[in-house]
């Protein structure tokens, strides 16, 4: 095992003072056997010409220009220019939920959102952060210089799961926050109003932003592994519920499934991608569920 496979196991990269060094392992970990970056050719939606320069591709060439004036020029997409990207942070209280992985959903989230963010600034792709609970708690607008990536990090360190939830609302604010066409990174467990975020997920499209939806569960939130009476406890609420696991194991795995498949399917329709992830999964196979969903995509 290479010492970048083992920094990618959770109980070995739980440090978040290191952080740093976790997204520039995860990130070496997930580039491993790729010869391109999982947001090379995001886009390929036609944009202008260009003079044919040599190196260009020449199946590039635009033959009918070429017909009409003489000259050589190729088309220009949308691929070759960088692309801004911003990461939203849900730090709900809900976030900082663990059975007995050794992160939180949020640390889990926190560790992504430096990967991909190394992964961007690596690139020379500008990348923001906006963490929100019920409201805007924090953000960075997007940069591109390798200095950024460590006001990214000093932001993620100084924020904490504890407020009450308003994904939706967030959402709109971060819209009206940001007027250029973006990629979103939303990272949540989205334990909020479904209809609420879906709306919200359709507005940022309308807009012109891509989306990602990086929904983050926790391990034990996927499988249920409960047994016996089990003192249940609404993480926004804080009120207490007791309930026979066996009881309602089922049903709760089936309530999961609706709410993962509606998602799923609204995003399709929307062209936004959703990523089901749990805390168990490393973070490189991670990544490479997001680049699975966009090669599916594309």
């Amino acid at each position: 095992m290479s010492s970048a496979e083992q920094y990618l196991k959770p109980e070995v990269i739980q440090n978040i003072s290191r952080l740093d060094l976790r997204a520039k392992f995860i990130v070496e970990g997930f580039l491993t056997g790729l010869h391109a970056s999982p947001f090379h050719g995001f886009s390929v939606e036609f944009s202008e010409h260009r003079r044919y320069n040599p190196g260009d591709d020449p199946r590039n060439i635009d033959w009918q220009v070429f017909a009409r004036t003489d000259r050589i020029y190729v088309k220009r997409y949308e691929a070759e220019t960088n692309i801004t990207g911003y990461i939203l942070m849900d730090l709900s209280r809900s976030m900082g939920y663990t059975y007995r992985q050794t992160l939180t959903k949020f640390d889990y989230a926190t560790c992504l959102a430096a990967a991909l963010s190394f992964l961007m600034i690596r690139q020379q792709d500008p990348v923001g952060l906006v963490t929100f609970d019920d409201q805007v708690r924090g953000s960075l607008p997007a940069r591109s210089r390798r200095s950024h990536f460590g006001d990214i990090l000093a932001l993620l360190q100084r924020s904490q799961p504890a407020g009450s939830t308003d994904i939706a609302g967030s959402l709109r604010r971060v819209g009206g926050m940001i007027r250029h066409r973006s990629l979103m990174m939303l990272m949540s467990d989205l334990l909020s109003d479904t209809e609420a975020v879906l709306s919200s997920l359709r507005m940022l499209r309308h807009a012109g932003h891509d989306v990602i939806l990086f929904h983050i569960l926790d391990e034990a939130e996927v499988t249920f592994p409960f047994t016996g009476s089990v003192d249940f406890l609404e993480p926004e609420s804080s009120e207490h519920e007791i309930m026979d696991a066996a009881a309602v194991r089922v049903d709760y795995l089936d309530a999961l499934a609706q709410l993962r498949d509606q998602y799923r399917e609204t995003c399709l329709r929307i062209g936004a991608d959703y990523v089901p992830l749990d805390t168990s999964l490393p973070f490189d196979k991670a990544l490479l569920e997001y680049l699975y969903q966009r090669q599916a995509r594309g």
